[in-house]
């Protein structure tokens, strides 16, 4: 039997919102990764599911296009539906809906399935052999590799806060967005949306780990390396790419 899209609307809040009113890209994939888990709870294969089995679901990408955000106390509408099979996991596509009703963002994330305690991958099929699938894409990606960041214009560093840490115990990854536009000039955002995201997670970051983002930028396209830094361990942990409106 084939899934079927889940819908539900969302308020904006003035606090979710940026300073130029734009609803924080941070929040908009936190509520993504809600409305995800709400949907998978509704098929039976929810968080609870899959933990019971001895499994995780872990984002592997996400691609982004966005029209325009979101703004301070608008009523948008949220679609998502798991749009195609992979061997060890899914591609999860969303719509957002303005409150006018025009498309205003869309999204494909990939999803890997693991066994949790090895942190390895894990066939879909042998360990949840009745997961639906609507064949539909929003976004028509192969999440193509990103490139390396080779030269690097903007860089800063900080540590892992408690607060980014979710319930698998490392960085969510609604958080490695944020982190990315923290080496992009202010004034540069002040004037500037995003337009199209792609991020590539690599590693898991963990609480107190020391971090350093390196940034190139090619006019409207910023390019990011999100790494840990001063210790036996040092790591890529994700690379993005944003083209700017």
């Amino acid at each position: 039997m084939p899934a079927t899209k889940y819908s539900c609307e969302y308020h904006v809040r003035s606090y979710e919102c940026d300073r130029n009113n734009n609803l924080r890209i941070l929040t908009l994939m936190n509520i993504l990764q809600d409305i995800a888990d709400n949907h998978a709870k509704a098929m039976g294969l929810g968080i609870e599911y899959v933990m019971s089995r001895g499994l995780a679901w872990v984002g592997s990408n996400y691609v982004l296009n966005i029209e325009r955000l979101p703004k301070m106390h608008e009523t948008i509408r949220i679609e998502t539906w798991p749009a195609e099979e992979r061997k060890l996991g899914v591609v999860r596509d969303f719509e957002v809906f303005g409150e006018d009703g025009k498309s205003i963002i869309r999204a494909s994330s990939l999803w890997i399935l693991i066994d949790y305690r090895k942190k390895r991958p894990v066939s879909l099929r042998d360990n949840i052999s009745d997961y639906a699938i609507l064949p539909e894409r929003v976004i028509k990606t192969d999440f193509p590799k990103l490139p390396e960041v080779e030269r690097v214009d903007e860089e800063t560093k900080f540590r892992v806060r408690f607060d980014d840490i979710d319930m698998n115990r490392h960085v969510n990854n609604a958080v490695y967005f944020l982190w990315a536009c923290e080496a992009v000039d202010p004034e540069f955002r002040l004037e500037h949306d995003p337009k199209h995201i792609e991020i590539s997670f690599k590693k898991e970051g963990h609480m107190g780990e020391k971090i350093r983002v390196s940034t190139q930028c090619e006019g409207l396209h910023t390019f990011h390396s999100i790494r840990t830094y001063d210790g036996e361990d040092d790591r890529e942990l994700a690379r993005v790419y944003i083209e700017w409106a």
